[in-house]
């Protein structure tokens, strides 16, 4: 696995983790369909959010290009909902769940419990709970809780630790995995 000198995963180790998947996927916006012709690697993403009842189904990636307007579609959609705050997903957090949902084999969307979190929201959040950390990866854009009805905590943290790109919280009693782009790590029960 390669990281930078802080520790934190490199985009090579990211790549690394989609070759050992394979995605296949049929665009959801019409500017798409010109990008898939002879298309090898597509990276996409399918999520719920229970809190604003949106959804987002989108291809980010392409033969080895980010599509900008789609990441940023994905920074919307994981917005602090709570202060309409939007912050840029790092797209290494993208790719570790996007490889995650990929292993688990399911089309089931991901349910999004909490991507991007304003300063204010994280330190609300912490007031009320002590699993929530003052420095946390979700302030930085780095992070997102996930569930999928169809798969456990313990098959979809055990999918994105299979990434062996950042860190992985399971959160049996809560029913959500936590998956972030910094220091490959593991906690929870």
């Amino acid at each position: 696995m390669a990281f930078d000198t802080s520790g934190n995963v490199t985009r090579r180790a990211l790549l690394g983790a989609f070759a050992a998947t394979t995605l296949v996927a049929a665009p959801t916006y019409s500017n798409a369909a010109g990008f898939l012709k002879g298309a090898g690697d597509i990276r996409r993403i399918r999520m719920v959010s229970p809190r604003t009842g949106e959804k987002i189904d989108t291809i980010y990636w392409i033969e080895g290009q980010y599509i900008k307007d789609a990441v940023r579609e994905i920074s919307i959609f994981m917005r602090d909902w709570r202060v309409d705050d939007i912050k840029d997903i790092d797209t290494r957090t993208i790719d570790i769940m996007a490889a995650s949902h990929n292993l688990v084999d399911t089309t089931e969307p991901f349910t999004m419990l909490s991507g991007y979190r304003s300063p204010e929201t994280n330190a609300m959040l912490r007031r009320r709970s002590r699993n929530v950390a003052r420095n946390s990866r979700h302030i930085a854009g780095q992070a997102a809780d996930l569930r999928l009805k169809s798969r456990s905590v313990a098959q979809l943290s055990k999918a994105a630790v299979a990434c062996h790109s950042g860190g992985v919280g399971k959160y049996y009693r809560s029913n959500f995995v936590h998956m972030d782009c910094g220091p490959t790590r593991v906690w929870g029960g």
